[in-house]
């Protein structure tokens, strides 16, 4: 099927998306990893418009932005599908993967970047937008199922990096006790092999966050 190439970070929730599905789909591919910081002239060059990660390249064509780049690959590459086959659920999957990044992401970052008000308005959200996700999975093991759809990895800032930032802000939004679906689920998640196998290492990722959080020149 050509050459794949992914321009990410390996830090980013959202070029790990485009990891899992390549890797659930058996699709070799060659991983830049870019420099946040100091963007390379290929970045600009491929996602002139939002000028960030990630971007797969396949054979030369650029696609940016996570969620189109899934759809791509999924109807790219036929095995292992990640959509559902059936256009009303396939819509459903769409309009879940929309909510996580519209509604419960934007919540969970002001949550860490926040402070006093700000943080106690920004934790409210996230828990009424993080209930009516738990109330879509019900008694599913994953939200596609009993395998990993598009929706669970849509949602990997949660199943994962939601963790991470919770021990280095010593905030607890995500309990047993306080969403015990949603906590089974993301027990379930970070012990499937396609998820477990293409997530950042947990301390790099945790030291990462603590030296944002405590940088002299970070305001709150």
């Amino acid at each position: 099927m050509g050459e794949v190439k992914l321009l990410g970070s390996w830090g980013s929730p959202f070029s790990r998306r485009v990891e899992m599905a390549l890797k659930h789909k058996g699709v070799e591919y060659e991983f830049i990893d870019e420099d946040l910081a100091n963007k390379s002239p290929l970045l600009l060059q491929y996602n002139p418009v939002h000028k960030k990660v990630p971007v797969l390249l396949h054979n030369g064509k650029p696609i940016a932005e996570s969620v189109v780049i899934l759809e791509y690959i999924d109807e790219t590459w036929k095995t292992n599908p990640i959509f559902p086959k059936h256009p009303y659920e396939k819509a459903m999957a769409r309009f879940w993967a929309k909510f996580i990044d519209e509604k419960c992401n934007p919540a969970i970052w002001q949550i860490i970047w926040s402070r006093d008000k700000e943080r106690d308005k920004a934790i409210e959200e996230a828990i009424v937008h993080l209930k009516t996700l738990e109330n879509e999975l019900k008694d599913k093991k994953f939200f596609g199922g009993e395998t990993i759809g598009v929706v669970d990895i849509v949602a990997n800032l949660i199943g994962f990096w939601l963790g991470v930032m919770q021990e280095a802000t010593g905030i607890e939004l995500v309990t047993k006790e306080r969403f015990p679906i949603l906590s089974n689920w993301i027990d379930e998640y970070v012990s499937c092999s396609v998820i477990k196998e293409n997530l950042p290492p947990r301390e790099k990722l945790l030291e990462a966050f603590k030296s944002r959080l405590n940088a002299p020149a970070w305001k709150y």
